[in-house]
């Protein structure tokens, strides 16, 4: 195999709790994520050359170290003892810094890239040790699906019943936000309404959007909204348009909002992207992963053994 194309999809989180804080700062979450189909498109090739290059159509992200997709070549590259170069193009459809894991799952689907084009054989469950080296989200972007995520996010769960199947529409304000600074501000032990997990899970097993819409609940809308208070009225302005729930998703700007009707979705997207002006507006649909038809899937199987650190 001498090239490869891939999905990395866009990520949104139906809960989001705090629930408390490490030491060393960071904070214990408990959050059911969900893949929607939006993606970015990622091409991958050999080079004979030991070098990374990276291109994306967006002209001002950053090509180098500083991205974390050049960042995870580089990673398996030196792991795995790789002497080829790879020569990587990101086509960005997923909204920067939005809350849905843009970065994250280019990151990601690099690593599965990186995987598939060098032969490695290596697990899921290998890959997502090795995501968890680059960032707490990038394990679940590697496993993808409805999944309860816990700690900072390394301890993960697959939902025995996944979310039903559902549109999705997506609003970013033209805002940037900070999430280290989102966390520093939250006052986590002063948030009186908690997601309620264990409803949530419920409300998906019984394929109720509805109810699922009802329950949805992300504690870091205490500070991000009171920061940009139109977070608030697009959600207002997509539940008065058919939504059965509306949220934030992450640390936002991005709203998210669930539809059973495909023509109500597309409306609404439509109305929202012109009645507040937003460039990132559209209407998506939740994610279900096959994980049989992954070539992950059963490389843990084989009889090669990896040994890294």
């Amino acid at each position: 195999m001498r090239e490869i194309r891939l999905k990395a999809r866009a990520k949104i989180n139906l809960t989001l709790d705090v629930t408390g804080k490490r030491e060393d700062g960071y904070h214990l979450l408990e959050t059911i994520m969900q893949t929607v189909a939006l993606y970015d498109g990622i091409y991958m090739k050999k080079l004979e050359k030991p070098v990374i290059k990276l291109k994306t159509n967006l002209p001002w992200l950053p090509t180098d170290a500083r991205n974390l997709a050049w960042k995870a070549a580089n990673l398996m590259r030196e792991t795995f003892g790789i002497k080829e170069g790879v020569f990587i193009e990101i086509d960005k459809r997923i909204p920067v810094a939005a809350g849905l894991a843009g970065g994250s799952t280019d990151c990601a689907a690099v690593l599965v890239g990186m995987n598939r084009l060098f032969g490695l054989g290596l697990s899921e469950a290998q890959l997502e040790e090795v995501a968890g080296r680059l960032g707490s989200d990038i394990p679940y972007c590697i496993r993808r699906g409805t999944v309860l995520c816990e700690g900072v996010g390394e301890v993960m769960t697959n939902v025995a019943h996944p979310c039903p199947d559902c549109y999705v529409v997506l609003a970013k304000l033209p805002v940037s936000v900070s999430t280290a600074s989102v966390y520093k501000q939250l006052r986590w032990q002063e948030i009186e309404q908690h997601p309620d997990t264990k409803a949530m899970l419920k409300a998906m097993e019984e394929k109720d959007v509805a109810k699922m819409g009802k329950l949805l609940s992300n504690v870091l809308e205490t500070v991000t909204i009171e920061l940009h208070p139109r977070i608030a009225k697009i959600k207002a302005r997509l539940m008065e348009l058919g939504a059965e729930g509306a949220l934030m998703s992450g640390s936002g700007p991005t709203v998210f909002a669930l539809f059973t009707d495909r023509a109500k979705a597309r409306k609404a997207a439509a109305l929202v992207k012109r009645e507040f002006a937003l460039k990132d507006c559209l209407a998506t649909r939740t994610y279900r992963v096959r994980r049989e038809l992954r070539g992950e899937h059963n490389n843990d199987r084989n009889k090669i053994q990896h040994q890294y650190k």
